[in-house]
């Protein structure tokens, strides 16, 4: 072990007797280790048509994976992934955007917010991706906007500040 003094801008290394590895460097799970379960959400999973049939592609990815995967380490991985997109169907409720104008979930909206123009789709949890635009209904942007109608001003907190709903679709 070294123990290190500092003083006017030097650093002075003083070697002790004990020699021993710090725990930070001692590996604590076994190679054998089940990987963690994902955390499912208590309660429904509302998803839009998209969202369900990404959900089942998972399923059926992982399952036709688990018929020829033989390395027992991927094997439970896959396993732990399996019994996670299995539980997030058995909870899903798919859910229509209504028609009438107003953001729901599902809609696809479009706002200005400091000058910019964005237009964003409201989806469920497992199929959000901000990239392409998709934000999840829980998001505070998501929140803001539910509820809101074309020609709408929403004035929301920082850091989302005024918002204009330019249109909303279905």
């Amino acid at each position: 072990m070294q123990r290190i003094e500092r003083g006017k801008g030097t650093q002075v290394l003083k070697q002790t007797q004990e020699n021993f590895v710090s725990r930070a460097f001692v590996k604590e799970s076994s190679e054998s280790a089940r990987p963690p379960e994902k955390m499912v959400e208590d309660g429904p999973n509302p998803v839009t048509p998209e969202g369900m049939a990404q959900i089942e592609a998972h399923v059926t990815r992982i399952e036709t994976s688990l018929q020829t995967e033989d390395n027992v380490l991927l094997r439970e991985t896959l396993e732990r992934d399996l019994r996670y997109w299995v539980q997030r169907k058995l909870s899903a409720e798919m859910v229509h955007p209504t028609s009438d104008g107003t953001v729901t979930f599902g809609s696809t909206v479009t706002i200005q917010r400091r000058g910019r123009t964005q237009t964003l789709r409201i989806v469920g949890v497992d199929e959000a991706d901000a990239s392409k635009g998709l934000i999840s209904f829980r998001a505070p942007l998501a929140a803001a906007l539910i509820g809101a109608r074309e020609g709408d001003i929403v004035e929301a907190g920082e850091p989302l500040g005024e918002i204009t709903i330019l249109g909303s679709q279905a």
